[in-house]
């Protein structure tokens, strides 16, 4: 009857704790935790520093020296010296890097050499617009002082533009500057001319001459228009101000615009349309030298 009973299986179910519902996961959340408050402290320390700082920072951890060794032996590097396994003293090549100083002090130099240029250039366009202004009321006075041209100050016009100094003698009805469709100066805008060339001999600067007709065709002569005789009324100008003493090389072009630049834009046929512009050029130096 001992034979016929079955035998008895224990099965023993070890519980393990954790899995799903373990522990585990705290220790990873844990470290992201850790590692987003470093990030967030990195990035207020970014916001909160000055560039002074951050640059003391970038200087503080970067490397000045690097040393290998030249024995293949064991040992560490100290101070770019090896030490092999008795002791002994082996050669250390020894590679400077530039610290973060270094470069700054060339940069800083550099800036500094571009800071001063920048300077000097502001000071002579002060200086230089200032001399402009100075020549600008000295020529209006001087014609409003002379008996004979203070009737024409209002056919002179002076600005200072991006270019330099403009001046512009403009024709006025039953006025004009040149007998009618000749480059032939009348007297009177011939001492306007010689006038302005006082004034202008006193400046170093280059002058550019242009001629300006209106746009009434040119018909009186054929083969020539209002391009010829813009032209050759500059030429007029130019040749009275080199016989009033300003230098010839210092006249660096003479231009026959006919009507393609009109002073009225809106009214090309109007009698202001006709006129020479006389223009000293900025450049450098335009000043003289006891100016400065």
């Amino acid at each position: 009857m001992a034979d016929n009973l079955r035998p008895i299986i224990i099965k023993r179910i070890k519980k393990v704790s954790g899995g799903a519902h373990g522990g585990a996961w705290k220790v990873a959340y844990a470290d992201f935790v850790t590692a987003m408050m470093a990030f967030f402290m990195l990035l207020w320390l970014l916001n909160s520093t000055t560039k002074e700082q951050k640059e003391g920072l970038a200087e503080y951890f970067t490397p000045t020296t690097a040393s290998t060794s030249s024995d293949s032996g064991s040992g560490g590097v100290l101070g770019g010296v090896s030490l092999n396994t008795d002791g002994a003293q082996s050669s250390a090549i020894t590679v400077s890097i530039p610290t973060t100083t270094e470069v700054k002090s060339e940069d800083d130099s550099a800036e500094k050499e571009k800071s001063e240029e920048e300077k000097y250039a502001d000071l002579i366009a002060r200086k230089e617009q200032n001399y402009f202004e100075q020549m600008s009321q000295d020529l209006k006075v001087a014609i409003q002082e002379s008996p004979e041209l203070s009737k024409l100050q209002d056919q002179v016009m002076i600005d200072i533009t991006e270019d330099g100094m403009r001046i512009q003698l403009v024709d006025k009805d039953h006025r004009a500057l040149f007998r009618p469709a000749t480059a032939e100066l009348y007297k009177y805008a011939e001492k306007m001319i010689q006038k302005i060339a006082s004034i202008v001999v006193k400046m170093p600067n280059r002058i550019s001459i242009s001629g300006h007709t209106d746009a009434v065709p040119f018909t009186s002569k054929p083969n020539y228009s209002n391009w010829e005789l813009s032209s050759d009324r500059a030429n007029a100008c130019r040749r009275v101000l080199s016989n009033s003493g300003v230098d010839s090389s210092r006249i660096s072009e003479v231009l026959g615009k006919a009507a393609t630049e009109p002073l009225l834009p809106d009214q090309p046929l109007r009698a202001e349309n006709r006129r020479i512009t006389i223009l000293l050029l900025r450049e450098s130096p335009t000043l003289p030298p006891s100016f400065m």
